[in-house]
């Protein structure tokens, strides 16, 4: 499965790699290859939907639709039917987690990535069989529920065992387990980043190619989600049979508020929880639980929301078209600020770099009045 985000994509043709659009092309079009190649949803930016405005975070999946449609084509748009989330990030705070999902379904995605301990069962217990999709159901403040299948990645985000092809020798170690009544294979899904280290670069390519051997025509394929999920909806399995999961420590929060109750009950129930147990937050949760995204980055965060709010206000509002120089200027600068690099390497130059970008998406939305 192939996961770009716009910046990278922009990039990449910004550094002239034709030849890697070819070769793109090649997989996305080509009617063998597509049998075994799944494009997934991103943002254009590489933005991490806990932090990111919700309004904003809408503007990068969509972005990201349309600059993968100008590239290659509406009908492989189409196509696509899974979503990744930035760094595997997954909102908890209600009303941010239901608009995370609405998103994702108003934009015609029907299955989205989760990390395996970023979710809970809805009695608060970890996920049991994290190697079958559920349901994710994500309520709000004003007692709105949205729901979506969520195929879990186990394991970290590891270089060093997707590398290897750990998922595959896992997958080998397990069996047909009942699901709505019917016995069905599980799905191992794990994720790395394709540039970080030599594991990726230099050993996984020849890895990659001698699993494919070994597995093809065995009794443990391989397999991309969509396939999967439609083999199963062959077995009459529909999203209604799927276990539910939903953010991770919701459970804590619905032990004292009632959905339906509104953001302010909702504000002052998470600041009572908060208060008693300082490991409780609704910062989300990603691949890592040792990384915040928020916490000690608020030189990138302020000049980031204010660029969010003067771009609604000036160009959201307003209804300046999407086509307007004016808009697109702005809103290639606030995506682009929004990129999760800017929160990941401490102080110093990259945060640097995403609060320059955010003063320029700032001056380039004051200038469009």
């Amino acid at each position: 499965m192939l996961d770009y985000s716009g910046t990278l994509l922009h990039g990449m043709r910004q550094m002239g790699l034709d030849d890697v659009f070819d070769a793109l092309g090649y997989l996305t079009h080509d009617g063998r290859a597509r049998q075994a190649t799944e494009w997934l949803g991103s943002t254009w930016g590489h933005a991490v939907a806990p932090s990111t405005p919700v309004q904003d975070y809408r503007l990068h999946v969509r972005a990201w639709q349309h600059h993968f449609a100008a590239i290659f084509g509406l009908e492989a748009l189409g196509r696509i039917r899974g979503f990744s989330p930035a760094e595997m990030a997954l909102p908890n705070q209600p009303d941010v987690a239901y608009e995370f999902v609405r998103t994702l379904v108003d934009c015609g995605y029907e299955w989205v990535l989760v990390q395996e301990h970023t979710v809970e069962q809805p009695g608060g217990r970890g996920v049991e069989r994290p190697h079958l999709p559920h349901r994710l159901v994500c309520t709000d403040s004003h007692g709105n529920t949205a729901s979506i299948i969520a195929v879990i990645k186990t394991q970290g985000s590891d270089t060093k065992l997707v590398g290897q092809m750990q998922p595959y020798y896992e997958a080998k170690s397990l069996g047909p387990v009942e699901l709505a009544g019917r016995r069905v294979p599980p799905l191992v899904t794990q994720i790395a980043d394709g540039e970080n280290g030599g594991v990726m670069m230099n050993e996984f390519p020849p890895k990659y190619l001698e699993v494919m051997r070994e597995c093809s025509g065995s009794p443990t394929p391989a397999v991309n989600v969509t396939e999967y999920l439609e083999a199963l909806a062959g077995r009459g399995i529909g999203r209604e049979d799927l276990p539910p999961v939903q953010p991770l420590l919701q459970h804590r929060v619905w032990e004292r508020f009632e959905p339906g109750e509104g953001p302010e009950r909702l504000a002052a129930v998470i600041g009572q929880l908060s208060a008693e147990d300082n490991r409780f937050n609704m910062e989300g949760a990603s691949w890592t639980s040792d990384i915040s995204w928020m916490r000690g980055y608020g030189n990138v965060l302020a000049p980031m929301e204010r660029a969010s709010s003067l771009f609604g206000t000036h160009l959201l509002a307003p209804g300046v078209p999407a086509s307007d120089p004016r808009y697109r200027r702005a809103l290639f600068h606030l995506l682009a600020c929004q990129t999760s690099c800017y929160r990941y390497w401490g102080q110093g130059v990259w945060t640097d770099y995403g609060a320059e970008l955010a003063r320029r998406a700032c001056e380039a939305a004051s200038s469009a009045t």
